[in-house]
Formats: structure tokens, sequence, C-alpha cells
């Protein structure tokens, strides 16, 4: 492995790099072993997914996916919503937003990355798996929250939208 060029010593004194790793492999060890929660990731094939020669539009039935993959996470979805239109009469219930965090070194010794539009699935029940499309793909995590004890970041929360179930099947 190459020598970091710059090196975080600024807590070595009381964190070092061995320490950090300890403590990602404690969590990871309970995340995946004790916790167990697991989504699967439907990566957006940008490469093969044809788009509109004008617009650069998708249609829905046009998107191209990698191969599922399975990923130890922490899953918070948000209590849904009940709104109304714009007159009252008329009510409707929303799923609410689901909100993953995984842990950077995951994604890394996966060799995978969770992007805008990609889409996530989560079995909610023994028989039902609800889609959800990442609208915030967490990849600007330099702040006080994900920072491992002002070390550095050691996981990304990212934000998904429910999709409606003719949007998105699975593959």
């Amino acid at each position: 492995m190459a020598e970091n060029r710059l090196p975080i010593t600024r807590l070595s004194k009381f964190f070092s790099e061995d320490d950090y790793n300890l403590h990602i492999q404690m969590g990871m060890e309970y995340l995946h072993g004790d916790l167990n929660m697991k989504i699967v990731l439907y990566q957006v094939d940008r490469v093969i997914t044809d788009t509109d020669d004008i617009y650069g539009e998708i249609g829905r039935d046009e998107i191209k996916f990698k191969p599922p993959i399975e990923i130890n996470a922490l899953v918070h979805v948000v209590l849904a919503e009940n709104k109304s239109y714009k007159t009252g009469l008329l009510r409707y219930l929303e799923p609410g937003n689901m909100i993953v965090s995984v842990y950077t070194k995951t994604l890394e010794d996966l060799g995978v990355d969770i992007k805008f539009g990609d889409y996530i699935g989560y079995a909610d029940s023994e028989k039902r798996i609800r889609y959800y499309n990442v609208i915030n793909d967490g990849k600007v995590n330099a702040d006080n929250k994900h920072h491992h004890f002002g070390y550095k970041p050691s996981y990304r929360t990212i934000i998904c939208s429910p999709v409606q179930e003719n949007e998105f099947k699975g593959i």
C-alpha cells in the first residue's frame, strides 16, 4: 500500500489510523452480524442505456441495469405523510423516504458506488419489496456527522424516494 501523501495527524495523540480501523471493524461487525439489514442496489448502467439524441431523455422501459448487488446498510424509513390536493377534498398517503447509512469501506470492498438515479430495493415484509430511487447519493460527507471522532468520514447517508410500482419492479 502506498504511503499517504497527506497523513491525518491532528488527533494522533488520542486517535490513530489503527483506532479508526478498529472502530469501523466493530461497527461493521454489529451492522453485518447483529442487525443484518440489507438493501439491494440496482445500478443504472449509464454506458449501455439509450438516451434521446436531442434532449438526452430516457424512457422508463429503456433503462439498462447492472446485476443487482446486496449491501449491508442501516435503513430508516421515514413516516408516511398524509397529504391533500389543493381543495383538501381528496387525500392521499405517500410512503416516506428511506434514509440509508452505509460504511464507505463496505462500498469499497464490494467495488460499487451508489449514484443519483440508481434504484434500491428493501424488503419491508416477508411478502413485499419496496423500491426507491436515489435522490441524494451522500458523496459529500465531509461534515462532523459523518466524520468518525473528527478523524475522517466513515460512512455515507443516502436519501431515497419511493417509486410507484409501475416505475420499477426489480429485474
